[in-house]
């Protein structure tokens, strides 16, 4: 199987423990597809149009996200200052609590993780993977 496929599973396990744990926790209207807004590093003070290129979706459906989160009061859009008419995307004081939780379920994950792969493996696990990452920001 490719290396693909196979990095896909973990990801998408991952976004289903965090909002499984979201909702034990009491933000229980939270489903699946808000983790394309609330994947790191967060939208707080980004513009739709960037979270969008982001999350690697059209600007309407990044906007059908961003108006679920606001009814549910986790997210407030407003004026981005000295820019004229762009919109930036703020937290609410509910949608802090649930991205920091968020950070709890990761740190979790990784001490799961590291136990299981032992810590110098899962410590170069993660160093491969923020390589990755750090590339895939620069292209």
């Amino acid at each position: 199987m490719l290396i693909g496929a196979l990095l896909r599973v973990p990801a998408q396990a991952i976004h289903r423990h965090i909002i499984r744990e979201l909702n034990r926790a009491g933000f229980d209207e939270l489903r699946l597809p808000h983790i394309a807004v609330l994947q790191f590093p967060g939208p707080d003070g980004v513009s739709p149009g960037a979270l969008a290129e982001r999350a690697g979706m059209s600007k309407q459906a990044m906007n059908q996200l961003l108006r679920s989160l606001e009814a549910l009061g986790y997210i407030v859009r407003c004026d981005a200052p000295d820019e004229g008419r762009m919109r930036i995307v703020r937290f609410t004081k509910r949608g802090r609590a649930a991205y920091a939780k968020i950070h709890d379920i990761l740190r979790d994950i990784e001490h799961e993780w590291s136990a299981e792969l032992g810590s110098k493996h899962f410590a170069q696990l993660k160093q491969l993977l923020f390589r990755v990452w750090q590339s895939s920001l620069i292209r």
